[in-house]
């Protein structure tokens, strides 16, 4: 029996179901077997697959996929818009009145502002991030690190660059440190003892092959054809922009790179994701049901 089928066997199908992992562990695959066997509607949690203007490299959903259960979330907001943990759980919101939710992604802190709360703070002004991005361009993210008060500094994940500037910006804006905001949290809209929750916890060699196989098929199924589609517009400091290959099929279009050195400077950037993908959740989530695989 696969790893799919015996947790089926033990989910009622009234319980909402939370599943987080790394890219390219298998999660979505559990979360439409859940929803084609028990019914549910499965809802995006991972911050780059909200955008529309990537879909085959960001590995959204397919039409066939979209056929065999509803999912919500997923390409809804244009490739040229600010997107934040807080416009996620305002999106959520009206959805967990529904269809019994299958929340899924790689996006550690959108799960944990779902379970755990989130600090209500103000937007970010135009005019510093501006002065974020014009910073890091000129002297990487370090420098914005440095400036961080030592509890929001010990708290985020420092390699993470855009954890470090959003910090930096909401210091910057509002004069107190993240880590302070965070400490006048709200109670949680679904509290993690209500509800399944399983993180993949996948073999490094296993995951580092799939990734290097997935990245393959998505050239195969229309990757370039949709860097294509955004080589006009292309601006590296948008989120949608982070999207892992982006930069380097776009790279590859304007005559930077040869496809194979795209391909694997892709790979390698998708696995180093990955593995802080899986430090985060080893971190923050213990008190989720491990996946383990294969």
């Amino acid at each position: 029996m696969s790893k799919n089928a015996q947790i089926l066997k033990t989910l009622s199908s009234e319980q909402p179901v939370l599943i987080a992992g790394p890219t390219a562990s298998g999660k979505s695959a559990l979360a439409l077997d859940i929803a084609e066997s028990q019914g549910g509607l499965v809802i995006n949690a991972d911050a780059i697959q909200v955008y529309n203007n990537w879909r085959v490299l960001t590995a959204r959903p397919s039409a066939e996929d979209d056929a065999r259960a509803s999912h919500a979330l997923y390409g809804h907001v244009p490739g040229d818009a600010d997107y934040s943990v807080g416009h996620w759980l305002r999106d959520l919101h009206p959805l967990l009145t529904g269809k019994r939710p299958i929340i899924v992604g790689g996006t550690g802190l959108y799960f944990q502002a779902l379970t755990m709360g989130l600090a209500e703070i103000p937007p970010t002004p135009p005019n510093v991030r501006t002065e974020a991005d014009a910073r890091v361009a000129c002297e990487g993210h370090a420098a914005l690190l440095a400036e961080l008060d030592s509890d929001t500094a010990s708290r985020i994940d420092q390699q993470n660059p855009m954890r470090v500037q959003r910090a930096w910006e909401v210091q910057h804006a509002t004069g107190r440190g993240l880590a302070s905001w965070q400490d006048d949290t709200p109670a949680p809209i679904m509290p993690l003892h209500g509800t399944r929750a399983f993180v993949f916890d996948v073999d490094k060699d296993w995951l580092n092959t799939r990734i290097a196989q997935r990245f393959d098929l998505m050239l195969e199924t229309g990757a370039l054809e949709e860097a294509q589609d955004n080589l006009e517009d292309w601006n590296p400091t948008l989120l949608s922009s982070k999207a892992i290959g982006a930069p380097e099929l776009i790279s590859y279009l304007k005559g930077e790179l040869s496809l194979e050195g795209a391909r694997e400077q892709a790979t390698i950037a998708t696995r180093q994701f990955a593995k802080r993908q899986r430090t985060w959740f080893r971190s923050k989530m213990k008190q989720w049901e491990p996946m383990t695989l294969p």
